[in-house]
């Protein structure tokens, strides 16, 4: 009898039995990694399809990569500040020209739906458009008050860091992966990278287009592996670490860096409260909602998981949202008609479904969705609404990033704001009124980043020009902005002093000094001078 073979699995029904991905372009982009410890397999999370066999970093690699990105920084800060402001308005029109490319990138290894993926393109190319055009306004030294007109000239000058670490999240891989480097790399400092080994093609091939767009490839290194070993080696060696993930994993990188004594930023969790007070548009403000608790699959930092909903517009909100809710399209499909797609891993989808569960068990009531669909796909969840949700559930004050909101009713303003701020958190918060000056007012007294009113996140997170970052546990430092680039840079006081020292001199003793500086103090003051 013949030794027995196996048949080939048909991809044409079973999605695992091939690439997902051409694996020329896998073999082009693994050749931008730093890595010799071994291979891993990641997977499609909407089909469960392989897409690559990507090499694996150990600490030595991330050593080596560390002190070549060292080397070329003292040659990288020399470079003058409108050759790098170009190379990121070349990188703005290169990942525009690129957006179907990178677009089905992101759909591939994250498993989100096409208009959120675009969202991640547009947040890159905005904030690689706006620290190119305020280069000079943010970093070139400045003029400041020295200690005596004339006399004293004082300026301040910015300082690259030298190596920054950043370590980006998978749930947004390619702008997370590329918009905290492009201030980094502006301000002169070089990258070594570790972006999440659950996406990291999406962020290889941004990093690849920077190369492109006329970095030096020694400027922006990759490294690929699991946090303890490649991230931890990260931390011990980088001279400062952007970090964006969970408020527990921060805690650790925190910890690691003030060891250290070297700087960190850290986008970190967040149970994001939305307010609709009694005068909000209703339909307005469901849409807002639904798009606001449901992108990414409610995988998203800053998307909302608490609703508070004044008495007077709750039924009419409640219905309208909860419709809008029940008709979202779920697909695995790459269409630009998908309203929601899939969770990224097992892990996501167990902390779903735990979550859901516990609250149903313990008296919650299920308005829409709650349960997983593997009909569409293995790790798909239905967007999910719950009320009655009490302090005894998990899903109370615990973050669920996934598409799960709880709904509540309140009668006061001022109990919604406390409401809202209870809990550790402080990432982002909504307001909707048709009052745009009365949500302003209530946005100011919310504990939060971003406070965004009449949207959900887009308004701040597409406002380069401000600061966007968490209060209490969801973080340290900011993205965006002044914050943004300065985070990343050491400012250094040069003053030059004039004519006489800041001393006695000129044979005055001591205490004729001190008089004369007593008088001029005064005279300083009464002209104005600050």
């Amino acid at each position: 009898m013949s030794e027995q073979t196996s048949i080939p699995a048909d991809p044409e029904l079973d999605p695992t039995a091939s690439y997902a991905t051409d694996q020329s372009v896998i073999r082009r982009l693994s050749g931008l990694l730093r890595a010799t410890a071994g291979t891993r397999t990641s997977y499609a999370p909407a089909t469960g399809q392989p897409i690559a066999d990507l090499p694996i970093s150990s600490a030595d690699d991330v050593v080596a990569a560390v002190r070549v990105a060292r080397k070329t920084q003292q040659s990288w800060r020399r470079v003058p500040l409108e050759e790098r402001a170009a190379i990121l308005l070349r990188y703005h029109d290169l990942v525009l020209d690129h957006r179907h490319e990178l677009v089905d990138l992101i759909i591939r290894e994250s498993g989100k739906a096409r208009k959120q993926a675009f969202e991640e393109l547009a947040h890159v190319a905005l904030t690689a458009r706006y620290y190119g055009r305020k280069a000079f306004e943010l970093l070139e030294p400045r003029r400041k008050l020295g200690i005596f007109p004339v006399l004293t000239r004082a300026e301040e000058r910015f300082v690259p860091k030298g190596v920054v670490g950043i370590i980006s999240p998978w749930n947004y891989p390619l702008t997370m992966a590329i918009s905290d480097g492009l201030p980094a790399i502006l301000a002169g400092n070089t990258v070594v990278h570790k972006p999440d080994s659950q996406t990291p093609l999406t962020a290889l091939r941004g990093i690849e287009l920077l190369y492109e767009a006329g970095l030096p490839r020694e400027a922006w290194l990759a490294v690929n592996g699991d946090g303890p070993t490649v991230g931890g080696a990260l931390i011990q060696n980088a001279d400062y670490i952007c970090f964006t993930g969970s408020t527990k994993t921060g805690r650790l990188v925190a910890k690691q860096a003030g060891e250290r004594l070297i700087g960190c930023s850290l986008e970190l969790g967040g149970k994001n409260p939305m307010l609709v007070l009694r005068d909000a548009d209703i339909n307005r403000a469901a849409e807002g909602a639904v798009r606001a608790c449901f992108a990414n699959a409610g995988q998203l930092c800053v998307s909302m998981e608490r609703l508070y909903v004044a008495d007077q517009v709750y039924d009419a909100f409640v219905t309208a949202f909860v419709d809008r809710v029940k008709k979202l399209r779920l697909s695995a499909g790459t269409g630009w008609d998908v309203d929601m797609g899939s969770l990224i891993s097992k892990a996501q989808l167990e902390t779903v479904t735990r979550h859901v569960e516990d609250a149903r068990a313990k008296g919650a009531t299920v308005l829409a969705g709650g349960k997983p669909r593997p009909d569409i796909g293995p790790l798909f969840y239905e967007p999910t609404v719950l009320s009655g949700v009490t302090p005894a559930m998990e899903c109370f004050d615990n973050e669920t990033f996934g598409p799960v909101v709880s709904i509540y009713r309140f009668s006061d303003e001022s109990e919604a704001i406390q409401r809202a701020n209870e809990g550790e958190y402080g990432l982002n918060a909504s307001v909707w009124t048709r009052d745009g000056r009365r949500g302003r007012a209530v946005a100011a007294q919310l504990m939060a980043g971003t406070v965004n009113v009449n949207e959900g996140y887009g308004a701040t997170f597409g406002s380069i020009d401000t600061p966007m970052g968490g209060m209490r546990s969801s973080g340290l430092g900011r993205r965006q902005g002044v914050e943004g680039i300065r985070r990343y840079v050491e400012p250094q006081a040069i003053a030059t002093q004039r004519l006489i020292p800041i001393a006695a001199s000129h044979g005055l003793s001591e205490e004729r000094f001190a008089e004369l500086m007593t008088g001029a103090l005064r005279v300083l003051k009464k002209i104005g001078r600050p």
